[in-house]
């Protein structure tokens, strides 16, 4: 089995959740019609991220639902960067995973905050996502500055994820992590990456694009540049996880008594 997975580069329309689905599900029909099972927007995409006093009346408990009726009329499964209201009041920066059917698979909430601008919206999650299989491939989810950490990427390649799904908003001047961060991450724990960013400015953020989806052997399968707005494709195939775990022996030649 495999799974074709589409990653959406664009801009969005801050704080128009509305505009935003919209374009999700535009987004949806083409994907389904090149063939892909699920398409990955960027970080926070459904209402805009650095949006300050505005994101609050947007993080809605709907808007989890509203992308599975996309989902599920498009027949694709869709990764969504949302904001997920808390309990005690405030606001994760979360992802949704839902199958083609529209049913929840996994949420995941940002367990790393960036910078003031995170810390003064946001609250921090504290587990990991572990992994779930779509079509026989093992799948999980980053965002953006988790992808940073060493430890994050390599959990996921020890749960013997296949794919790790990273939505994020990169801003200036953070090109380097797209162009050299993201290969080396997925050459050093031999697994897929998949970088979704956004592009365009909002508010005193310039995002930087360069979308990629990486193969195990840190090879691009699929990128858009620093301004383009559009789909990449590209399918993962287990077995090439399988056989990258061979050839590379990072994982297996581990001393983690030593670390």
């Amino acid at each position: 089995m495999t799974l074709t997975i589409a990653g959406l580069q664009h801009d969005g329309v801050s704080g128009d959740v509305d505009a935003n689905l919209a374009i999700i599900a535009e987004a949806a029909r083409e994907a389904a019609s090149r063939g892909a099972r699920l398409l990955v927007t960027p970080e926070m995409f459904v209402t805009g991220y650095n949006i300050g006093e505005r994101l609050a009346p947007l993080a809605t408990a709907d808007l989890v639902d509203r992308v599975a009726a996309i989902a599920a009329e498009a027949g694709i499964g869709i990764v969504a960067g949302l904001p997920e209201p808390l309990p005690d009041g405030g606001i994760a920066n979360a992802l949704v995973l839902v199958d083609a059917d529209g049913a929840a698979l996994l949420r995941y909430r940002k367990t790393h905050l960036f910078g003031d601008l995170d810390r003064s919206l946001f609250e921090a999650g504290d587990a990991l996502p572990g992994v779930v299989e779509i079509d026989g491939v093992r799948v999980s989810l980053l965002i953006c500055y988790d992808v940073e950490f060493p430890e994050t990427v390599r959990a996921a390649s020890l749960a013997a994820a296949d794919v790790v799904i990273v939505p994020t908003a990169q801003m200036e001047p953070y090109a380097h992590i797209a162009e050299r961060l993201i290969p080396v991450r997925a050459w050093e724990n031999q697994v897929h990456l998949v970088y979704v960013n956004r592009v365009g400015s909002e508010g005193d953020l310039t995002y930087v694009g360069r979308s990629s989806m990486v193969s195990p052997a840190g090879e691009i399968l699929d990128s858009l540049d620093s301004t383009s707005t559009g789909l990449m494709i590209a399918t993962i195939d287990p077995e090439v996880t399988r056989r990258a775990r061979q050839e590379n022996p990072y994982l297996a030649d581990r001393r983690p008594e030593l670390y």
